[in-house]
Formats: C-alpha cells, structure tokens, sequence
C-alpha cells in the first residue's frame, strides 16, 4: 500500500491561531495545556473542605461580566488563574460526602479519562464515516444495557443528553406507533384530530418531562393524565386501570403509560409487572423512566427492584447518574429496533441509501443517525466503556448498593428524632422530611410559618458552604430532601447535616430582629 506523505502546513489564518489547532504540530502543546488543568483540578479536589464557598450570585455574576472576552490572554496559565477565580474557587463539589441536593454524582477516574479522549478526538456519532470504531463501541454498549434490562434480541437503542431527551424520544414513538393504529381505522382523519384523541398516564410525581414532552409533541398538557400514588409513593395499579378505563369510556387512546423507576424527589419505583401489565392489556406503550433506578442493573443485591422492566416497549437509564457518570450520558433502549423508523431520516449527503452504496462498490456501515433525535451527538459511551473495561459493572454496583445501604440507615436517623417527620422509606437514596409541628422550638409555629422556616433554612445551610440540601414540596408543603448520591457520603455526616438544619433553624428562630421571609415576619400569627 502507498505510504501517505505528512500533511503540509495548514492553509489560512496566521501563525498564533493556528498554533492552538490540536494536530500533530502541537501535540506536545496539548498534552502540557491538559496536565496543567488536570492539576489545578486536582488541587481543588484534594483541597476541598466543603461542597460549596457560599459565593453570593451576584458577585459571581460582577467578575464575570468584567471579563473583556474581545482580548485573549494568549497562554494556558493566565486563562487557568482566570478559571480559577471565576469558576473553580467557588465551583460546588458533588465529590463531597455534605453535598446532598440533586442527582449530581461523583464520577469515576474511568470515565473521566474517557471524556478526555472524546474531547480531543472530537467524534461524532452520527454516521460511521465521522466515528467508525465509536460506532460499534456504542452499539455494544446499548446491547449490553438492553441485555441487562432482560428485553429480547430485537432491542435496540442509541446514546442521548439526558434522561429529558430519552423520554421525549420514548413518547415521540409511542406518539406515532398510536397514529398508525389510528390511521388504519380512520384513513381519511387530520393529524390533529388523531392527536387530540391520545393521552399519556403518568404518577402524579413522575417527571416533568412528560408533559414537556407532550408539549412538544403536539398533543399539549391536557393530554397529560396524572394517576394517584400509594403511602410508599408508588402508582397505584388499581387507579391507572381505572383512569385506562375512563379513557376508554371517553373514546380517548391511551398512547402510553410511563412507569418511573426511581422518582426524582421519593426514590421510589412504580410496580412494573402491575403497570406493565395494565398498559398492554389498553394497547399502550409502556415507558419506563429509569434515569435514577437504571443503576440497578448492575447490583447484585437490588436487581430485583427493576423485576417487570423487561416488559417495557421503551426504558430510559441515566449513566450519569448511578453509573457515575460525567454529564452528558444517557440512552434510551427500545423493545423493538423497527419502532425507531419513527425518527429515521434521509439525507444523500449523510446516510446515503444502501443500494446506492452498493452500487458503487462501498460496504454498507452501521450508522446511529436514523436513531436519534440528534445529528452532531458526542461519543459519550466511550465514558460507560472505560467504566466497565477497568472497574467492571459489579464495582459499580457496589457503588449503587452503599448508597442505597446509607439512605436505609440515614432514614432510621431521621425517623428517630422528635423534631422531624420523614415522608417515606427510602427504596433508593433520597429522605425527604420536615420539621414536626409541635415539636421542640417549632410547637408555636403554623404551616405556612414552618414553609417559610424550610426553605429559609436551606438557603442559610447553603450560603455557609458545609452542606448543599435539596428542597421540595409535597401535599403543597415545603420540604428538605437530602440525596444521597455519594458512595463517600457515611450515616456521621448525614447526623452532622441534620445538625446544621436544627443550628440554623433554632439560630433564625431566636434572631434578635424579626425575620422576614415572603413578606412576613417568620413566628407571626398564621
């Protein structure tokens, strides 16, 4: 075979911009540019004493806007003490066992390396002319997922940004596999009368997604059906069969049924087998939406939790959340490859069409194109490759079952304590919980009062930095959530946290001056 000469020295633009082109002409310039943010990263890593500074928004918000981005700093280290100032000093860690406010995990050493490479070698995952070997690295990583997930030989799937893309993509097939039906047995209907007649069920504490989804769609909130959940937080299959049943009684067409494995403010997982069940028996598609539970498929204790998933015509997993992932990593898998027809699309100058490869002599190659909602997509699953090439998936299931083990014993810690009520046992890694009325300094205090008292305290915890809570509401109340996330995080310093939310609680309650909060004063008349 012909040897290829070197490339010769890049056309257009002067010297100094060229300079920053990653090439084989500054390799070295590359691999000094990413140690040194690799260590100033790491020193903040090391250093951390607190999830947060506390920073006031509005300072942040001064410093950078006094940055003149028309005059470059020229090198690395100058742009580097920048970043610090602007970014790093005062970023929020989630590596830190008091951070416990969202789905934000720690990621793996694996994964961080991965996203190294796909930041570098800058692959997109469209078609395999732009990414070849991410190609098939990302297809096998969706079989795996689906093989987990117990669905059959003819699943399929593809990488996305998010749990929110993933689920708009589910109902987007759901939508469509619904209007087929309908076509055949009214042909000569509008697509919006065909729209108007579905509806999605969902939990009452599903995700928002959903709506957005229905939004987006075409088929608006009010094709939105919330069914009620249980005392542990969980759909109740016997009202989804009686909302199914009143959409029937309507000539409504339940489109799908989304069942959540993992709620983002309970941890709790809708009976699957049941909900599953129901949604096969109407002619629904049923989604689940596992972006926090997916985790599960690699714990060896908890797998059972996910027991019914395998029925799903569409799952969501979220690998940046308990896979350890970095943002963005997320996928959707599909029971039946031919359902994602509903989003292929064709384009001569992307995805020619196999007989004119064929035609012209070429291999026909696998592409992820006709699969997604995306065109441009990271090759985010190198991240999960890494991952389970050098830990494997039973370490990150060990991950995954100490998080959840922690949450277990942190409920019993805030169960026994007098001044607070929790509202459900955790089947995941999230408490959310309240302070008792009637209870030590808060027996004077009405609803609204402790509402205003919950969320005053969040905000003062936070802005001293040693703990980042989560808040919430439930039955229209205020609430303090703490998520568990952190495989670091121990039952000492969930006890240390509570510690701060009764400091900070009795210290507003004892303030000298009165302390307002929306608008009224925090221990007045109710």
């Amino acid at each position: 075979m012909r040897s290829l000469a070197a490339p010769p020295p890049a056309l257009g633009g002067t010297a100094p911009a060229r300079r920053h082109l990653l090439d084989a002409g500054s390799a070295e310039e590359y691999r000094c540019a990413v140690a040194q943010g690799a260590e100033r990263v790491a020193r903040h890593i090391s250093a951390a004493q607190r999830p947060t500074t506390g920073a006031d928004p509005a300072d942040l918000q001064r410093a950078v806007d006094a940055v003149d981005l028309d005059t470059p700093l020229g090198e690395v280290g100058p742009a580097l003490d920048e970043l610090e100032r602007l970014y790093l000093r005062d970023a929020v860690w989630f590596h830190h066992p008091t951070y416990l406010a969202h789905l934000n995990c720690p990621v793996v050493v694996p994964a961080v390396l991965g996203e190294t490479v796909i930041a570098a070698v800058n692959s997109s995952l469209d078609t395999w002319d732009q990414s070849s070997g991410a190609t098939h690295v990302e297809r096998r990583l969706v079989r795996w997922t689906a093989d987990r997930l117990g669905l059959p030989a003819t699943a399929d799937g593809v990488f996305t940004s998010g749990g929110t893309q993933s689920n708009l993509q589910a109902l987007l097939l759901a939508r469509d596999e619904a209007c087929e039906r309908l076509r055949t047995e009214h042909p000569r209907a509008r697509l919006p009368e065909l729209l108007g007649r579905l509806r999605v069920l969902v939990s009452e504490v599903g995700h928002f997604s959903t709506t957005t989804a229905c939004r987006l769609l075409g088929l608006g909130d009010d094709a939105v059906i919330t069914v009620p959940v249980d005392e542990a937080v969980r759909m109740r299959p016997d009202a989804l069969q009686c909302a199914l049943a009143e959409c029937a009684a309507q000539g409504l067409v339940p489109a799908a049924v989304v069942a959540t494995a993992g709620t983002t403010d309970f941890g709790s997982i809708d009976p699957l087998h049941e909900v599953g069940a129901l949604a096969a028996s109407a002619g629904a598609w049923f989604h689940v939406d596992a972006a926090y539970g997916g985790g599960l498929i690699t714990s060896r204790r908890r797998r059972h939790l996910l027991d019914g998933i395998d029925r799903a015509d569409s799952v969501t997993v979220d690998f940046h959340k308990t896979f350890f992932q970095p943002v963005s990593s997320s996928a959707l898998l599909v029971r039946d490859a031919a359902s994602l027809r509903h989003v292929a699309h064709h384009a001569d100058y992307l995805n020619p069409e196999p007989g004119t490869l064929l035609d012209a002599g070429l291999p026909v190659a696998p592409d992820q194109v006709g699969k997604s909602l995306q065109t441009t997509r990271r090759f985010d699953a190198l991240k999960l490759w890494l991952t389970l090439r050098i830990m494997g998936a039973d370490a990150v299931g060990e991950l995954v079952d100490t998080v959840v083990d922690t949450a277990a014993a942190a409920h019993r810690v805030l169960a026994a304590d007098p001044r607070l009520e929790v509202v459900v046992a955790p089947e995941l890694s999230t408490l959310v919980f309240r302070f008792r009325p009637g209870a030590g300094p808060h027996a004077h205090l009405g609803p609204q009062e402790l509402d205003r008292l919950v969320r005053r305290v969040r905000a003062s915890v936070g802005s001293e930095g040693l703990a980042v809570l989560g808040g919430t509401t439930v039955r229209g109340r205020a609430h303090l959530k703490l998520t568990l996330l952190n495989p670091a995080t121990t039952v000492e310093h969930v006890r240390e946290v509570i510690a701060l939310v009764h400091e900070h609680a009795e210290r507003l309650l004892l303030a000298d001056e009165p302390l307002v909060l929306d608008e009224e004063p925090l221990g007045a008349t109710a």
